[in-house]
């Protein structure tokens, strides 16, 4: 065989395995949240927090995320969370732990939930629980001045300033914006929700808008920026609000249809691309999950068919615009170890399923936060199990996945 045959064989051959790689990635480990007590009962303190939910990629390139728990008891107990950053070499700093106060009511927040960062550089969350009566805070995390508590949900008479907050998203204006899904001025029992502003200069909370449960709907989730510096979000069909001007409009034609007697719905965040909106939805009672696409003014709503007729593959936790300009989502499911997926945009349908979750694995399982990063590698987090020594058991992880994508 000659040399140049030979050069050349080498060479399909390590294409081939860099192929076979890109079909099957495996992800690698970053780091794995440890709690105290053994692999069985599962039950103990966390040190560093467990059940890693959300994660982001700041401005200094760190990875910044919160873990839902401080340590694992029985449902009822399930308290604290942490807030934590992880270099992308797998150096994790642990920023704040939530503490139960001397009432043990967790004054400052209780179950961190979504976490951005603010134009200011700072990092914005809010809890689920702890703060006044238990309706969760909003707070801010500053490397200069640490912890501090924005605003307390329902702190206002009959809760006007709203409660149930999550959806942060910044601004062009330099603000940020939220949404509380109860509370408010509206007719609803509770409240309908109300749209939010923080100005990070000065941390003042603000009501901004107020959902009527009737033109404006209610109980709105998954606020959404457009390239225009407006917002889109779902109050019971898709509306869109201008902060600017304050305009608001319910797009009434994009009340999600009824299959037979059950409605369907968006359940995930939404991903705005090319002149569209699109997101995931589901049929109350049937289950499943399948892509929707609708047109920034409302028009030409269109449901794909169900890629998932009963959830057996798993429940989303969002929805990933990836750098392959496919849809990538991270799928929790209860009854197996949850997988990732890709969809078409074009047609719902799912291109690729990612299956390393385990018990056993070193990765868990339940993936929960999926992001990519700018060299087309995605970071997420799993929020049970992982490896642990003796004496101890995994709470979830921080991962890394190379997928073959191009860079960002």
């Amino acid at each position: 065989m000659s040399g140049k045959l030979s050069t050349a064989l080498v060479l399909a051959l390590l294409l081939s395995s860099a192929a076979a790689y890109a079909a099957n990635p495996q992800p690698v480990v970053v780091n794995t949240f440890v709690c105290s007590g053994n692999n069985v009962q599962r039950l103990g303190p966390c040190p560093n927090g467990g059940e890693p939910s959300f994660l982001i990629q700041g401005t200094d390139g760190n990875f910044y995320g919160t873990a839902f728990v401080s340590s694992e008891q029985d449902l009822s107990q399930q308290n604290g969370g942490t807030v934590f950053s992880v270099t992308p070499g797998g150096t994790f700093t642990l920023l704040h732990t939530f503490l139960p106060g001397a009432a043990k009511n967790y004054p400052a927040g209780n179950n961190p939930g979504q976490l951005i960062e603010g134009p200011d550089h700072n990092l914005y969350g809010t809890t689920f629980r702890g703060g006044l009566n238990d309706f969760g805070v909003l707070y801010r995390l500053s490397r200069k001045s640490g912890f501090q508590i924005i605003h307390k949900f329902c702190s206002a008479k009959n809760c006007t300033d709203g409660y149930n907050g999550g959806s942060l998203v910044a601004g062009v204006d330099g603000n940020l914006y939220g949404l509380t899904s109860a509370g408010g001025t509206g007719g609803c029992q509770g409240g309908c929700g109300t749209i939010f502003r923080v100005v990070p200069a000065t941390g003042i909370y603000e009501v901004v808008f107020n959902f009527n449960g009737s033109t404006d709907g209610a109980f709105p989730f998954s606020l959404t920026l457009a390239p225009d510096g407006s917002f889109y979000g779902f109050s019971g069909a898709i509306f869109h609000y201008v902060p600017a001007t304050g305009a608001f409009q319910l797009l009434a034609a994009t009340s999600f249809p009824r299959f037979g007697f059950d409605p369907s719905a968006p359940f995930t965040n939404m991903v705005i691309t090319n002149g569209k909106i699109y997101g995931l939805y589901t049929v109350y009672q049937i289950g499943g999950a399948g892509l929707f696409e609708v047109n920034l003014d409302g028009s030409n709503l269109n449901l794909f068919p169900e890629y998932d007729t009963n959830f057996s593959g798993g429940s989303p936790s969002g929805l990933l615009l990836a750098s392959d300009g496919n849809f990538w989502v991270a799928e929790q499911f209860n009854g197996s170890a949850g997988d990732i997926i890709s969809l078409s945009p074009s047609s719902g349908t799912v291109l690729q399923t990612l299956t390393p979750f385990s018990t056993s694995a070193a990765v868990g399982i339940d993936p929960a936060a999926l992001i990519q990063v700018k060299d087309g590698t995605f970071w997420g987090t799993t929020t049970a199990y992982g490896k642990a020594p003796a004496g101890h058991f995994g709470n979830g992880v921080v991962f890394n996945l190379s997928a073959g994508l191009p860079p960002q």
